[in-house]
């Protein structure tokens, strides 16, 4: 179990450093193409016709590094802007953030673009040598294998020598993956943070809109609550009040009537029990706090209208606060994937690094969603920003949607 458990955190691991190492491709060639643009701004500025292009190419600059900034930030520690680009030529080239953002076009267009590459051949190397053994006989036992592989290919059992090299190749690519995918960031890390100094102030500013965010949650969750509590419980408790003054008057008169009437009170008691518990299990879930994370999520994906597979590996117990907030978001999000997403499954993916806890939903219906359509994923947001955490949606059409959160939850 646990030699498996390995197995599938090493997949894990490289298929997310690939994954890492392609979007570093994808700034890298914005990056190529910017650094080639501003090589022929200055080239243009020595010939006395480029100067009015310049603002623009480091505009154009600011936009790739708060791409690469996103990027990073999808995948660790958050990356902070600086702030916007100085309007005047002259004031945006003694810009600390601006001359920093022009050393890492030049090392991620060169340095990333190589890396980028390479991570990505890597893969493709280890499936050509993996899967020649299926496709060796379109070839000419001359030509040789793929890659490197220059000798005569006589046979089944060549082709099979070959498959073991890619054996080879893939131990290369789990092995040199995620250290080529940091090796990648690591010019973004430290060099597109804004100094010190400034870094604290928009630190600072932030976590001002965070604690603003927390209090409008906070006071919408008052609100949901005084609703449920207004439209279902209270007029349930109304409706048995007057089924026993109207039970009372009619004992005298006539008790098979009477006997009704408590019957029908009953039901509705029993009705605002459950209303009340479900209101109870909103404000914070009794299992989340007597079983923890794992089986408060467990019952929710029984529960869902989607099959749901959830997959928690969290040692220890969080904050309260963390784990309800955890549990609102698998809430919200399995809610949108029965109403909208058309899935046919869904898998719930839980897991802690070190103080952060990293969670992840993933569907296979038809994608699409987005923040503006009203189901409830700007809701999501706020309530992972109001705990300092991290929210990112991708759901291009035609799916599959995964939603992933990062909260803190302490060492």
């Amino acid at each position: 179990m646990t030699i498996r458990r390995y197995l599938r955190h090493r997949a894990h691991v490289s298929v997310d450093a690939l994954e890492h190492l392609v979007g570093g491709l994808g700034t890298a060639l914005l990056a190529l193409a910017a650094l080639v643009a501003l090589v022929a701004v200055a080239v243009s500025c020595a010939a006395g016709v480029g100067l009015l292009l310049a603002p623009s190419a480091l505009r154009m600059v600011r936009a790739i590094a708060d791409r690469e900034r996103a990027r990073l930030t999808r995948w660790g520690p958050e990356v902070i802007g600086p702030a916007p680009v100085p309007e005047r030529l002259r004031a945006a080239l003694r810009d600390a953030g601006v001359r920093r953002e022009l050393g890492w076009v030049a090392v991620h267009a060169t340095c990333g673009f190589v890396i980028g590459l390479l991570g990505l051949a890597l893969p493709l190397y280890a499936l050509q040598f993996l899967t020649f053994p299926l496709w060796y006989w379109l070839l000419p036992p001359e030509a040789g294998g793929p890659g490197i592989v220059y000798w005569r290919i006589d046979g089944l059992v060549d082709a099979l020598a070959v498959g073991l090299m890619g054996v080879g190749w893939l131990a290369v690519v789990v092995g040199l993956g995620p250290g080529l995918a940091r090796l990648q960031a690591w010019p973004g890390r430290r060099l597109l943070p804004p100094s010190a100094g400034t870094d604290l102030s928009l630190r600072v500013a932030q976590l001002t809109a965070t604690r603003a965010a927390a209090l409008d949650a906070h006071a919408a969750e008052l609100r949901r609550i005084e609703r449920s509590l207004h439209d279902g419980t209270q007029n349930r408790l109304v409706a048995v009040n007057v089924l026993l003054g109207a039970a009372r008057r009619a004992l005298a008169r006539d008790p098979a009537v009477a006997a009704d009437v408590l019957e029908r009170a009953q039901d509705a008691a029993e009705q605002a029990l459950a209303e009340l518990r479900t209101v109870v299990r909103g404000i914070l879930p009794p299992v989340l706090a007597d079983r923890g994370l794992a089986a408060a999520l467990t019952g929710l994906a029984g529960g869902s209208g989607v099959p749901c597979r959830v997959d928690v590996d969290v040692t220890g117990r969080c904050a309260v606060s963390v784990e309800a907030t955890a549990y609102f978001v698998v809430a919200e999000a399995l809610s949108n994937v029965a109403k909208h997403s058309g899935a046919a499954t869904a898998t719930v993916t839980v897991r802690r690094a070190g103080d952060r806890l990293l969670l992840r939903v993933d569907d296979d219906g038809h994608g699409g969603a987005a923040e503006a359509d009203g189901s409830g994923i700007a809701g999501i947001r706020r309530r992972v920003e109001a705990y300092d955490g991290r929210f990112s949606l991708t759901s291009p059409p035609g799916g599959p949607t995964t939603l992933q959160v990062e909260l803190p939850c302490g060492s």
